[in-house]
């Protein structure tokens, strides 16, 4: 047997991503912005919901089956963007999209992604999504949008977050820019941490080294770099407008990335997004905001039949998929749990952390008393525990 079939839980995999990463690698990853206040409250609000199960009820097989924008999807989560990810292990985005389309699921490709979007899409059998950012200016973007569209991504999801950068201490610490700049001067005081994992350096170098984005082509320069992505962030700013273009532009269903309050869920309807993420970037930009679980509620309630909802936010077992489906979100996006298993085993440690959260929520419905997760809704969970923490 091997370690990953081993692993019963998102925690046992982010263990193993642990032992495999360099500190400065594992530390992107794990770390959140500031304080990491927001952080740590994204997976531990979850522990203010209580079930309320049905009992005597013999569901022997139970649906995880939903569908959101129209496109049936086998589970209930998809596989979140998360940028850089070639950092963790060779050709990283292609092996998630792989592991996603098996299990029937979605993956939502990054911007700052490592791979062409064209192989990450040939890489999975199942639905992909493109997530942009407006780095390198409209005209980059323009031409990003238009091949994820020749590719065959089925939506694009637009991030409104990230004015700029968040304030994530943990990478200057460790000297993630520096170890990334290709400078021997700047790399010296880092560079211990990398040597002292010599698998991971093996891995890394053999998919090429030092990081660039190719589906950010600058005209004069080619794929961005690393290290030039803090300000380009800040130049990009995306703007209720910039959704007019973008949709006359992609001419298919929009998903606005990053929101937090029911204000911005009718915005993004008037300005005909298909369905909105509660989401505050996994704890890595604004801290000391709501959880995705807290903010949900109000998101739902202020999109009622407009437009879909999904979240995503500390996710770390199936009950906490559930219990945000409970909450009103159609499906949820699973970011660090996915890439602990990434990072720990390439695709079959996703494949892993994949089958952990199916068979997590497959329980945990049998165990509520629910035959299928469109069933779900607010009766099967008591919530006065997490409305005493926000009063």
């Amino acid at each position: 047997m091997s370690v990953i079939s081993r692993a019963l839980t998102i925690a046992d995999l982010r263990v193993l991503a642990q032992r495999r990463l360099p500190r400065v690698v594992f530390d992107y990853i794990e770390g959140g912005a500031d304080a990491e206040r927001t952080l740590r409250e994204n997976s531990r609000v979850f522990d203010d919901v209580t079930f309320r199960p049905r009992g005597a009820v013999a569901n022997r097989a139970v649906s995880l089956r939903t569908t959101v924008l129209g496109q049936r999807f086998e589970l209930p989560f998809l596989l979140a963007p998360i940028g850089s990810s070639r950092m963790f292990y060779p050709r990283a985005e292609e092996r998630a999209a792989a592991a996603a389309g098996d299990a029937g699921t979605g993956y939502i490709l990054s911007t700052l992604s490592g791979c062409r979007l064209e192989d990450v899409k040939a890489a999975t059998r199942g639905p992909a999504w493109y997530q942009v950012y407006l780095v390198g200016g409209r005209s980059v973007a323009e031409k990003a949008i238009a091949r994820a569209k020749a590719a065959g991504f089925t939506a694009l999801v637009v991030t409104v977050d990230t004015p700029v950068a968040g304030n994530r201490l943990r990478d200057p610490r460790n000297g993630t820019a520096a170890l990334l700049s290709g400078n021997p001067v700047a790399m010296l005081p880092h560079v211990g941490q990398v040597l002292t994992h010599p698998r991971w350096l093996a891995g890394f170098l053999g998919d090429g080294g030092l990081m660039q984005f190719p589906n950010v082509v600058m005209p004069d320069t080619g794929p961005m770099r690393y290290e030039s992505v803090g300000p380009a962030l800040a130049q990009s700013v995306v703007t209720w407008a910039d959704l007019a273009w973008i949709r006359e532009l992609w001419q298919g269903p929009v998903v606005v990335k990053g929101v937090l309050v029911g204000d911005d869920a009718r915005r993004a309807a008037d300005a005909g997004a298909q369905a909105v993420i509660v989401s505050n970037h996994g704890g890595r930009q604004l801290d000391g905001v709501a959880s995705g679980l807290r903010a949900l509620p109000e998101v739902v309630a202020a999109a009622g039949d407009r437009i879909e909802v999904l979240m995503d936010g500390g996710i770390r077992r199936g009950s906490d998929i559930v219990a945000a489906l409970c909450l009103g979100a159609k499906a949820v996006l699973v970011g660090r749990a996915y890439a602990y298993g990434m990072a720990a085993a390439g695709k079959p440690g996703v494949t892993r952390a994949i089958d952990i959260l199916r068979a997590d929520v497959e329980r945990t419905l049998k165990l509520l008393g629910a035959d299928r997760v469109e069933a779900l809704d607010s009766s099967y969970v008591d919530l006065s525990r997490m409305r005493e923490g926000s009063g």
